[in-house]
């Protein structure tokens, strides 16, 4: 299903043939050629800039609209493969693939070939240094965030935001270190600064700065632009969840860390190109305050050159900003200094808001219905997983530095074995900070995990749009208890991870998923096993194996053929059933020899 709403801006490029060039009521995006492959699946994410508009596909396919100077206005297919993620800055085009490779082209990038796409990616230097997790565009120049956390630059250096003297560097068509130990990158489409936050939330910024959008505060005003990457101070308290840039203003998404997490909007800049949503300068981040969101957390907002969208958990869209071409979709062409709410076609809301994403291009905005999965699991479990909140086990390093993990992970990497983790917690008391991280970075990065699971969970959790929802609601949940399930039999209780179980069972994920707040863990009577046929059943849930040391008997796969039918358990091939019937087997032919 496309569910797409457009407003703004219709001219370079044309995305809507038939309609006026300026569109100032939301309406429905339709494709052109609506029967092509490409235009029948889900939408994933759509960007867009100055000349052009890319829309991405699940299946990792994309079109883009150019801005062309002839008759020619069908979108064009874009002739790279598996593509993950799209940017479109302004002179700039970049996509990430799924093997982690960056190709992008503009004047600034490939000056011989500026429209062809070229591999960025292979360009950096280092070797160690070239797969890529993250990709940002701004106004002539593109971020490159790599698995080893150090972010490159590429592209132009006029106002210094690749973080070097503009007059010593102007520009660049090779990646450049910009910093080491980043954990995101923030920039806009039209954008002549960015932001890089590192590991211990520590945020820092370049650019250009004449519009204080860079929030350096009001000592600073004067300093047109920032020529190293700086420290920025008196950041609103909570964790930062994003910022997005425009040309002359910033604005910033924080998230406390109570009990309920409440989120709120920061901006910084000049009022008078209508980005803070208040009528006066800002010099650092301030809260952006307004009655019609005071009440309801953001789902998602955007940031456009002079507009903003803001969605809200109760289904409204709130604006402000320039509106020269309806792209506020006020129905007129008016200007809004402060948040107006607007009213929209009737959308599919009623099933998850948080499906859906709002979208600024430079003078047009975009509304779409986008379901959250997971494409690649293991990325997506590791940033859920590395929150402090997480981290559940302890590990002292040789030199007495204390490395937090997550227990569940490691549970499934060394299959559920107390003697591997003694072991393991051994190891790490004799390595160093640096080589000890350098061992978790392996854990967690799907290197030594039974392929046969990690294939199995990934397509469990693919099947199931609402997955990462329900796994953020309780692995963010402070209440430790509400993130188990437990299972009670003969009076003794045992605790599943919920997650375990949600990717095990059919009927656990069923029970989870139906339900918009795990408020109890529920507890299941299972005494009709025996205890072997439960420590089988408990084993193979966290590990995929069937337990040594137990002798199987015809009632014991009885039980658990029952078990099996019950719960409806995910199997894999070979399945618990079938392993259990090989090893009784086994055990039959050993006794037929020990007999003769």
């Amino acid at each position: 299903m496309n569910v797409i709403i457009f407003f703004g801006q219709n001219q370079d490029p044309i995305l809507l043939k038939n309609e006026p060039k300026k569109i100032t009521k939301p309406i429905q995006f339709k494709f052109e050629n609506e029967n092509e492959n490409e235009n029948e699946k889900q939408i994933k994410q759509i960007s867009s800039g100055e000349s052009s508009t890319i829309f991405l596909f699940k299946n990792g396919k994309a079109i883009e609209y150019l801005n062309e100077k002839d008759s020619k206005q069908n979108p064009e297919k874009i002739q790279i493969k598996n593509i993950q993620k799209v940017n479109v800055g302004d002179g700039n085009e970049t996509i990430l693939t799924k093997e982690e490779n960056v190709f992008a082209k503009g004047e600034d990038i490939n000056s011989e070939n500026p429209n062809e796409f070229i591999n960025i990616s292979s360009l950096i230097e280092d070797t160690n240094d070239r797969i890529i997790k993250d990709i940002v565009s701004g106004a002539n120049s593109i971020y490159l965030l790599t698995s080893n956390h150090n972010v490159y630059g590429i592209g132009s250096n006029q106002f210094s935001q690749l973080g070097f003297d503009s007059e010593t560097l102007q520009e660049t068509e090779n990646p450049i270190l910009m910093m080491k130990n980043v954990s995101k990158i923030f920039s806009g489409n039209s954008s002549y600064h960015v932001f890089l936050l590192n590991s211990n939330q520590e945020l820092f910024g370049c650019g250009n700065n004449g519009n204080n959008q860079l929030g350096l505060g009001k000592s600073r005003k004067e300093e047109t632009e920032i020529e190293k990457l700086t420290k920025i101070q008196n950041i609103p308290k909570g964790k930062i969840i994003d910022i997005q840039c425009g040309s002359y203003h910033s604005i910033m998404l924080i998230e406390n860390q109570k009990q309920n997490p409440k989120r709120k909007l920061y901006s910084c800049g000049d009022y008078q190109f209508n980005g803070l949503g208040k009528n006066q300068n800002t010099y650092e981040f301030t809260e952006i305050k307004s009655s019609l969101f005071e009440n309801d957390n953001i789902i998602d907002f955007s940031v456009g050159i002079f507009h903003n969208l803001i969605l809200t958990s109760n289904s409204k869209l709130i604006v402000f900003g320039y509106n020269d071409y309806g792209q506020l979709g006020t129905g007129d062409r008016k200007s809004q200094l402060i948040p107006i709410q607007i009213e929209l076609p009737e959308l599919r809301f009623n099933e998850d808001i948080s499906n859906y994403h709002v979208l600024c291009g430079n003078s047009n905005s975009f509304i779409y219905y986008s379901p959250h999965s997971f494409s690649n699991l293991e990325e997506d479990l590791i940033k859920l997983f590395e929150r402090k909140e997480f981290c559940d086990i302890s590990f002292k390093t040789k030199n007495g530095e204390i490395i937090e993990a997550h227990k569940l992970i490691l549970k499934y990497r060394l299959n559920q074995n107390q003697n591997e983790m003694k072991n393991f917690k051994e190891i790490i008391s004799k390595k160093s900070i640096k080589e000890s991280n350098q061992i978790f970075e392996m854990i967690y990065s799907n290197r030594i995990i039974n392929p046969i699971l990690y294939s199995e969970i990934k397509e469990i959790i693919n099947s199931n749009e609402k997955i990462e929802e329900t796994m953020k609601r309780i692995y963010l949940n402070e209440n430790e208890n509400e993130k188990d399930f437990i299972i009670e039999r003969k009076e003794k209780q045992y605790k599943f991870p919920k997650l375990i179980l949600i990717m095990r069972s059919e009927l656990y994920r069923g029970m989870f998923l139906s339900v918009t707040e795990d408020t109890s863990n529920k507890v299941t009577d299972y005494s009709e096993l025996s205890n072997e046929s439960f420590q089988i059943f408990e084993y193979w849930i966290y590990s995929n194996q069937i337990k040594e040391g137990i002798q199987i008997t015809q009632e014991i796969i009885n039980e658990i053929k029952r078990g099996i039918d019950y719960f409806q358990l995910n199997q894999t091939n070979p399945n618990l059933f079938d392993l259990l019937i090989n090893k009784f087997n086994i055990q039959k032919e050993k006794e037929k020899c020990l007999i003769f």
